[in-house]
């Protein structure tokens, strides 16, 4: 059977899921879903995504995604790699971690958009691990609901604004919201062709996306993105060669090889110089390297 075909433009909302290989977990304790939620912070920066829900639950996650350029693939490349690299090294283990290609439902924002912030965030209560959504710490529902601090990879504003403009009151129609769920029915019953949940009319213009000559973004992407700054601006920014590779490269302006031309080095010291920021991020082993403020050099 053929797979459901990726539609990744500018703007598009998606509920994914992923889930553990062979039904496993895939967390075995908090340390691993923070790891989790810190790498899904650091795939809405990288691959500017805006997450407005999320859910891990024991052997599978959640997400409801926002792309605001046509960077999901990339990103759940990212994010599902990553993880795994993490997750095995941690608990000295080999192998998937998850299974397959992620779940990618492409959502109307305008019918679904509440709909599936409350079923996500319903799950651990409809799996009966706990009574009440605000007794599970690792969904989006806590810090959407005003009862806790969110986690920076989560943004609240667009759901909350349905509710009412005063966030207070957004936050008391949200709770009551979600409380209702529990007695109505799953949406999945409007899912069309595997992969649209939404109207006729939006399956039509999700369709017509998918024409030949159309590179599944509304915008060509030198237009979306800002003027590049020139590579001897990150050179002169930071005094740590490293972080200056890798800041370089991750503006999205230039390749793995341009930045080692420029700095004089191979494209794949320039990729580990990359891989070596991020986990100083993700990790928290050393602190984020701030402008003229390093002191290693990367070897060429």
């Amino acid at each position: 059977m053929a797979r459901p075909l990726r539609i990744s433009f500018s703007g598009a909302l998606y509920h994914i899921t992923s889930r553990g290989n062979a039904r496993e977990n895939i967390y075995q304790d908090d340390e691993d879903r923070r790891v989790f939620l810190d790498l899904l912070d650091r795939s809405c920066e990288r691959h500017a995504w805006v997450c407005h829900a999320y859910c891990l639950m024991p052997n599978h996650y959640h997400l409801l995604i926002e792309t605001s350029q046509p960077t999901l693939s990339k990103g759940m490349k990212y994010l599902n790699g990553i993880y795994t690299q993490r997750f095995n090294r941690r608990h000295q283990r080999v192998g998937h971690v998850l299974q397959g290609r992620f779940k990618a439902i492409l959502v109307d924002s305008n019918a679904y958009l509440l709909e599936l912030s409350r079923y996500i965030v319903l799950n651990p209560v409809r799996a009966r691990l706990v009574r009440s959504a605000k007794d599970w710490p690792w969904s989006s529902y806590r810090a959407t609901a005003g009862l806790a601090t969110a986690h920076p990879c989560l943004t609240v504003d667009w759901v909350l604004s349905e509710f009412d403009k005063e966030k207070r009151d957004a936050c008391e129609r949200y709770r009551v919201f979600v409380q209702e769920g529990k007695n109505q029915p799953w949406p999945w019953a409007s899912l069309k062709n595997q992969v649209y949940l939404g109207s006729d009319e939006f399956v039509e213009d999700m369709l017509n996306k998918l024409s030949a000559e159309q590179s599944l973004s509304d915008i060509p992407k030198k237009q979306k993105r800002r003027p590049a700054k020139p590579l001897t601006y990150y050179q002169a920014r930071y005094s740590d060669r490293t972080r200056a590779m890798a800041a370089a490269y991750l503006s999205g302006q230039y390749t793995l090889t341009e930045v080692g031309q420029q700095f004089g080095v191979s494209y794949a010291t320039v990729s580990r110089a990359v891989k070596a920021c991020e986990e100083r991020k993700i990790s928290g082993l050393t602190p984020n390297l701030k402008p003229n403020e390093g002191r290693s050099h990367a070897s060429g």
